[in-house]
């Protein structure tokens, strides 16, 4: 049951057409699924319907299919995602080679997305506040095998101190009072209340602020929310480009969406007609809101000091060359080497959990593969593929060891798409699959 008077809300914002929105919720949820487009693409159609409209690589899930039970999803060939929360990512547009930030960045959809369309060039900075959902958000950009990711988990506020006109693009995917999500989350309409909407409409402002100062002087910006409430999405922006007389709504094509209704407020800001609404009563999706911004090309853009690498250690460098390449450099955390992406800033002083690609340890003059490793660097490297629906696989994602003649590491794959290491010696290939990620039943 809806709350009352967000329901009062929606009746007196849409009028004639809030009988067709009310009914929307009476139909069943649109789930996708998004692909990787560095990975094969061997078994996808038995989950995939039709394409999504606005993400090339977005497919509605078939009727009675269970995708995120197949070792495809455990190898980083898909990712869950529900379809009107694969557009911010899309009309941010961010390129290979550009510095970008994801700014509230957990649980990682968005972020893997982003990784996609950079093609692991450039650097993508993906932030969460929260240390937990931090964690689950390094975890999926390692299995989506995201080479150029830098993970922090700070307060907007304190990056923006350090990355002051910094970034080529930023997406800020903000905290929300969770309107959208009704159909989807039982919490969301319980946790509901007028004076949540205020209190994120509050948060998303200083948020913003903070975005604002590290977007480089022709940059663009990406705000959204999967909720309704104009306060927290129209008034958001306009309270922007209010205090930042900098940044205006750019013009972008996207014909599947609704406009944005500046109507709503009391004194909007221009351009905000040509921000997004995604209703669930017109897409196949759920509720959501979204806008372009664009910095003027006024004043200088930022940098800061890179963070120095050391030469890896030999065992790192031979094992590499295994894999086809000849990096000579990395960043090491104790005994864990990365490989970090390009134009990595200083990092002292921040929160990091992954600086780019994390290659293994070093243990006793030996290097031993890191899980993340298998996901994001494997060409060149020997590697056993069997099918996603073999015994094998199976067998593996529950830690077992394998029958094989290989010798030493190699990647164990389901149907070419990388799962993890194993070691093989005497004839078996014993399993390297990190027990937290088992599948004991």
């Amino acid at each position: 049951m809806l709350p009352a008077v967000f329901s009062e809300r929606m009746r007196r914002l849409l009028g004639a057409e809030f009988d067709a929105f009310l009914a929307s919720y009476d139909r069943p949820r649109n789930t996708a699924l998004r692909r990787n487009p560095a990975l094969p693409d061997p078994a996808l159609p038995q989950f995939c319907g039709e394409r999504v409209a606005w993400e090339p690589n977005g497919f509605y899930l078939l009727p009675d299919t269970r995708p995120g039970l197949s070792p495809l999803h455990d190898a980083g060939l898909f990712y869950l995602q529900e379809p009107s929360a694969m557009a911010p990512a899309r009309l941010l547009d961010a390129q290979p080679g550009e510095r970008v930030l994801d700014l509230c960045a957990a649980p990682g959809g968005k972020s893997t997305q982003l990784a996609a369309a950079m093609r692991g060039q450039g650097l993508l900075v993906c932030n969460e506040l929260h240390p937990k959902r931090a964690r689950i958000l390094a975890s999926n950009l390692e299995r989506w095998g995201a080479t150029n990711a830098l993970v922090l988990n700070e307060h907007p506020a304190r990056l923006a101190e350090r990355f002051p006109a910094f970034f080529d693009r930023i997406l800020v995917d903000a905290p929300c009072s969770g309107e959208g999500m009704f159909r989807k989350e039982d919490a969301a309409v319980a946790d509901w209340s007028e004076e949540t909407v205020r209190m994120c409409a509050d948060r998303q402002a200083e948020i913003l602020r903070s975005a604002a100062q590290m977007l480089a002087p022709g940059g663009r910006l990406v705000y959204s929310t999967c909720t309704f409430a104009p306060e927290e999405n129209e008034g958001s922006v306009s309270r922007l480009l209010r205090g930042r007389p900098d940044f205006s709504v750019e013009t972008v094509d996207a014909p599947w969406f609704d406009r944005g209704r500046p109507e709503w407020l009391d004194d909007p800001a221009p351009g905000l007609e040509h921000t997004f609404r995604l209703w669930p009563h017109k897409l196949r999706g759920e509720g959501h809101y979204a806008a372009v911004l664009r910095r003027a090309e006024i004043g200088a853009r930022g940098d800061i000091p890179q963070q120095r690498l050391v030469p890896l250690p030999d065992a790192v460098r031979d094992f590499l060359r295994l894999l086809g390449t000849d990096r000579t450099h990395g960043l090491a955390f104790g005994e864990t080497w990365y490989l970090p992406p390009a134009e990595l800033p200083a990092l002292d002083g921040l929160h990091v959990l992954n600086a780019g690609l994390r290659l293994g340890e070093v243990r006793r003059g030996r290097f031993v593969p890191g899980h993340a490793l298998a996901h994001g660097l494997t060409v060149g490297a020997r590697s056993v593929s069997y099918p996603a629906d073999a015994p094998e696989t199976a067998a593996y994602l529950r830690g077992e060891t394998l029958p094989g003649n290989a010798e030493g590491w190699v990647v164990i794959c389901a149907d070419g798409c990388p799962l993890g290491w194993a070691k093989g010696a005497g004839g078996v290939l014993k399993n390297h699959y990190p027990k937290g990620l088992r599948r004991l039943k």
